[in-house]
């Protein structure tokens, strides 16, 4: 997606994507003691690499999960069960390669920080997809890009 401005009176000189990411954590379970401060601080990090106004339409739909698995229910191809997966899906074009490489330095040091165990970040794996246009479902609409920009134009009173 080519970078969309979000309102003609945006006073920034930087341009804006609007996206709606979500973050899939997968970890062995016990791994963070304050799962939803985890989840929290990595909603609000990908929203600061994606550039959105923090507005309820992306603070309300930006989240994070994170998922508990067993030691025993996956393996690297070494035997190893002691690494994070993280899934990240955001819309098509909205991070730049300066953008993506902050996010994944990013996260996978606030997973070690949230595990109290700084090599974690070293056995973190993150994903970065995009989602097709129509790709966010929120509200029961499945919402463009384009769809998007105009929704957050409008609330930002910038029509």
């Amino acid at each position: 997606m080519t970078p969309t401005r979000i309102g003609s009176n945006d006073t920034s000189s930087q341009m804006r994507t609007a996206a709606m990411p979500m973050l899939d954590v997968y970890a062995p379970k016990g791994t963070f003691s304050d799962k939803h401060a985890l989840a929290k601080e990595l909603a609000e990090t990908i929203m600061r690499w994606e550039k959105v106004p923090a507005i309820p339409f992306f603070t309300d739909n930006t989240a994070a999960f994170i998922h508990e698995l067993e030691p025993e229910s996956f393996s690297t191809a070494g035997g190893g069960s002691n690494s994070v997966r993280v899934h990240v899906t955001t819309n098509a074009g909205a991070l730049s390669r300066e953008q993506q490489l902050g996010l994944v330095k990013d996260i996978s040091a606030l997973i070690g920080k949230a595990a109290k165990d700084a090599s974690l970040a070293e056995r973190t794996w993150v994903a970065l997809t995009e989602a097709v246009p129509g790709g966010w479902g929120i509200g029961g609409h499945a919402y463009t890009n384009e769809e998007i920009v105009q929704t957050v134009r409008k609330l930002l009173g910038k029509d």
